[in-house]
């Protein structure tokens, strides 16, 4: 397995990354909200075998004072095989300079981020667009 990663969304397949999305499982997420919410990022890492995108992320940041990681996602048939420590370590690495790097996990995934120095706040808050499904998924109380 050769990985070869990229900081570039510009040659996207847009549809193949909402199918990883799908099957990862992290949701629905069409091509084109994929595509304006990584053109909308500071930072955006991709990882590929062969011609297939495998893992992605992005983060929203400032420059300066907050980075938030978001819509980290790996390919079912790579989890667990060190691709997404890899990919969380190049977001972070992208962030640094930046007074915090937050983001929030799914529910029961937090002991692989505190592994990267992320700790559990006290005060985060929220506003969901569907908060009843935002409470189901165990976001929030």
């Amino acid at each position: 397995m050769e990985i070869r990663w990229t900081d570039s969304t510009g040659n996207l397949d847009w549809e193949e990354m909402s199918e990883l999305y799908r099957i990862a499982p992290l949701g629905i997420k069409s091509g084109e909200w994929l595509k304006t919410a990584y053109s909308n990022s500071m930072f955006s890492c991709v990882a590929f075998d062969g011609e297939q995108i495998i893992a992605a992320g992005r983060a929203v940041a400032d420059g300066v004072d907050c980075s938030y990681l978001c819509d980290i996602v790996v390919h079912p048939s790579y989890q667990g095989s060190g691709v997404g420590k890899e990919l969380i370590q190049r977001l972070v690495d992208l962030s640094r300079g930046h007074r915090k790097i937050i983001l929030y996990a799914v529910p029961g995934k937090e002991p692989l981020y505190e592994k990267f120095g992320f700790r559990r706040m006290n005060t985060a808050m929220a506003i969901f667009a569907d908060p009843e499904k935002a409470a189901a998924d165990g976001y929030t109380q």
